[in-house]
């Protein structure tokens, strides 16, 4: 299933909006990021993509803010 939305993510240069779409599946696989449950994730900020995810890592965490929404969604779908 996939879901999208957004985080304020505050860091050290204030506030930052990470929006998201991610493709979630009921169970984990060797697929998903760290064996989890979410096999497709791309956080965007400002216009750019800070990571990206497609049953492998495309692009690492470009910044705070993407180590910090990566971090809450991997907790929200684990």
């Amino acid at each position: 299933m996939w879901h999208e939305g957004a985080i304020l993510i505050p860091t050290k240069e204030g506030k930052t909006v990470v929006h998201y779409w991610a493709k979630v599946y009921d169970e984990g696989s060797q697929f998903g990021i760290e064996d989890g449950r979410i096999s497709k994730l791309m956080l965007k900020a400002n216009g750019k993509v800070i990571y990206n995810f497609d049953r492998g890592e495309d692009i690492p965490p470009q910044n705070e803010a993407a180590e910090i929404a990566l971090a809450i969604l991997m907790q929200e779908y684990k």
